[in-house]
């Protein structure tokens, strides 16, 4: 089967760059129904734009820069915020439902390391379910997307020119099918399953990267991982999302006897920048205290109208917000690294690109500012389109490899487990070599030994995360090295690795 362009992915990003490649012939491989268990469905935050009166682009891209610890590509990221007025009127004229203030006006929210309030906000906290809502629904309508659900993609194939020229992809009835085109986008979101506490979905293990990675792709800051510090500290898998809205209500962070555990830590308390809050939540449970979120006086009875997602979550345990703390555990929540790309969305792979969380633009440093993930799934697929529309149409080449026709069999929950928890014991909010070396040996050892393809993918990304984290001999950002704890000049730069950086015990290809 032959298309103009293969789109990889069923979330935000996915289905936005299937929509702006109108009108060419795109097929859009998800890996379950459209939009469903992505980390876009499950976004309760908002998306960040500088729409409010008191806001400018300048002002928005500067905080992206203040937050991402000395890593942020100041241009990209000045233009990122210059996009993000008009990414949202887009997507708004696609039918999202943006909340309102009498009706016209946007509702704006503020979060944490934002000096303004720029949060765009859908039903109070459920703006990623209201995104995917109705952008499924355009692409369900779009006569030049043909939906290819309940698939998964195995390898991204190249010509024998070097460029992209497809992919293999195991369909929903165990079939293989090789979809040929000279444009491939991966937009297969995150990696956070990989670890055992997370607020992702759990199918998300970075399979983007993996393939990218296979097909010869440069990677970039593979070691920042950000970590959500306010999680909802119960028996489930993935963990409930507590929405860093509520801090930028006037929520605060408490230890069991009702003490502010960000005295004396940051000024800015509850709404300093992530990676601070999360190794602050982290230390208080690693000394054998709890941590709980205190929203009685910030919100109180308003709870169940202005949070109903993560009031709905507490009340399933047993929780209620308005007259009790609410207990919060730090839990992996964005990966800032990924395929690395350029303004366009180019990966160094000619014909293959990349956006979403899957791609490391250089917009999020070592330290991702809230709700730009959102607006970088949002602005990415428009330039992708223009840029891919402006090239002259690839001729798609034969591929000589076969597709991989064995499934294997399917892991065991072991095997899952042991590899989630060398993740979040070598690989989460602290980390030390031999930490890390111990993870990097647990994941060449379970991808070597497996034969289901989707753990073999989820070591290979294991591994190569642990081995940037290995490399980067310090402490910034979302990267805690309690072996090197400070910041160091000598490391103030982006990372870059390929599959060849990794040990061959670890390369599980």
């Amino acid at each position: 089967m032959t298309y103009d362009a293969i789109v990889v992915g069923g979330g935000l990003a996915g289905m936005m760059t299937a929509l702006e490649l109108r009108p060419l012939r795109v097929a859009l491989v998800s890996y379950r129904s459209l939009g469903e268990g992505t980390s876009s469905a499950w976004a309760q935050g908002g998306i960040a734009a500088a729409v409010g009166d008191d806001d400018t682009p300048a002002l928005h891209a500067a905080d992206t820069v203040a937050a991402g610890a000395g890593l942020v590509e100041r241009r990209i990221a000045a233009r990122l915020a210059a996009d993000a007025p008009h990414a949202i009127e887009r997507i708004a004229s696609l039918g999202v439902r943006f909340d309102r203030v009498d009706g016209a006006r946007y509702a704006l929210g503020r979060e944490a390391a934002h000096s303004r309030r720029r949060i765009l906000r859908a039903g109070g906290d459920a703006t990623g379910a209201e995104l995917v809502r109705a952008l499924a629904a355009a692409v369900r309508e779009a006569p030049h997307v043909v939906l290819v659900e309940g698939a998964r993609a195995l390898d991204v194939l190249l010509g024998d020119d070097g460029r992209a020229a497809g992919a293999d992809v195991r369909l929903a009835n165990g079939e293989v099918a090789r979809l040929l085109a000279g444009t491939v986008v991966l937009a297969t979101g995150g990696l956070g399953g990989l670890y055992r506490y997370t607020t992702n979905p759990v199918s998300s293990r970075g399979t983007g990267i993996a393939l990218a990675a296979r097909a010869g792709a440069r990677l970039a800051d593979l070691e920042f991982v950000q970590f959500h510090p306010t999680a909802l500290d119960v028996p489930c898998d993935p963990l409930p999302l507590v929405t860093e809205a509520l801090r930028g209500e006037g929520a605060r962070l408490v230890d069991e006897r009702g003490a502010r555990i960000m005295e004396g830590i940051d000024p800015a308390l509850e709404l300093a920048p992530r990676d601070v809050v999360a190794r602050r939540a982290f230390a208080v449970r690693r000394d054998g205290g709890r941590t709980y979120l205190d929203a009685r006086d910030a919100v109180g009875a308003r709870f169940p109208e202005r949070f109903p997602t993560v009031f709905a979550a507490c009340m399933r345990f047993g929780i209620d917000p308005r007259t009790a703390p609410i207990p919060v555990v730090a839990a992996a929540h964005y990966h800032m690294g990924g395929i690395a790309v350029d303004g366009e969305g180019r990966t160094s792979v000619p014909g293959l690109y990349a956006c979403g969380e899957v791609a490391a633009t250089g917009v999020h440093g070592a330290n991702r500012l809230a709700s730009n993930s959102l607006l970088e799934s949002a602005v990415y697929p428009e330039r992708i389109a223009r840029d891919v529309r402006g090239r002259a149409a690839a001729a798609v080449r034969p591929v000589a490899a076969a597709p991989r026709g064995d499934a294997g069999d399917a892991a065991s929950a072991a095997q899952w487990l042991a590899l989630r928890d060398a993740m979040y014991a070598g690989v989460g909010v602290e980390r030390d070599a031999a930490g890390l070396e111990r993870a990097l040996e647990t994941a060449g050892a379970l991808g070597a030994n497996a034969s289901d393809p989707e753990l073999r993918d989820a070591s290979l990304v294991a591994a190569l995360v642990a081995g940037a984290a290995l490399r980067r001999r310090e402490t910034r950002g979302s990267h805690a090295r309690v072996d090197f704890p400070a910041a160091a000049a000598r490391e103030r730069h982006r990372s870059y690795s390929t599959l060849a950086d990794l040990p061959v015990a670890a390369r599980t290809a």
